[in-house]
């Protein structure tokens, strides 16, 4: 690769990376396995990057690489037996508002639970949608769906989630504020 090439991968690399991870933490619930998405997806465009370094908009190819990066791990037979139950202690802040801060932890949580439970393209449109912002054309080039494919999966991952948020919500006892 030219460093003209390289150079200009960088500076994508480094400007868009922590938009990717974040990205593909709300896809897989896990630090870690976001972080290798993004390393993977950021791979992947480093190896066709005289290619693609003159499209319109190299964000949306990159999500779009990091979405179909997401689905082939799901796929992959290992990642389906592998188990992560264990949670890690947050450090305390104590400069914040206890009570606020339990309502909107609680909140997130409760979402962030339901959204891990949401059937995977059903996921990923929502994600795409009010995570991203993406509008609903980008979210089906993005998907290599058609836009009402996209519009059907956003309702049904809502309903999904609503009712499942509804579900852990009315087991955990808690009553939302």
């Amino acid at each position: 690769m030219r460093k003209a090439d390289e150079q200009g991968f960088r500076e994508f690399a480094a400007a868009n990376a922590a938009s990717l991870r974040r990205t593909a933490y709300l896809f897989c619930g896990d630090w870690h396995t976001a972080e290798d998405l993004m390393q993977s997806s950021l791979m992947k465009m480093y190896m066709a990057w005289k290619r693609i370094k003159d499209l319109d908009n190299l964000i949306a190819y990159a999500r779009k690489v990091l979405l179909r990066t997401w689905l082939d791990e799901k796929r992959r037979p290992w990642r389906r037996a592998e188990q992560r139950d264990g949670e890690l202690p947050d450090a305390a802040d104590l400069t914040v508002d206890p009570d606020t801060t339990s309502a909107k932890l609680w909140a997130r949580e409760l979402v962030h639970t339901a959204l891990l439970q949401v059937p995977p393209r059903q996921r990923a449109v929502l994600v795409l949608r009010y995570f991203e912002d993406l509008s609903v054309a980008e979210v089906a080039v993005a998907m290599g769906c058609s836009e009402g494919t996209v519009k059907s999966q956003t309702a049904r991952g809502l309903a999904t989630l609503r009712t499942i948020v509804e579900k852990l919500d009315n087991s955990s006892g808690r009553v939302a504020s």
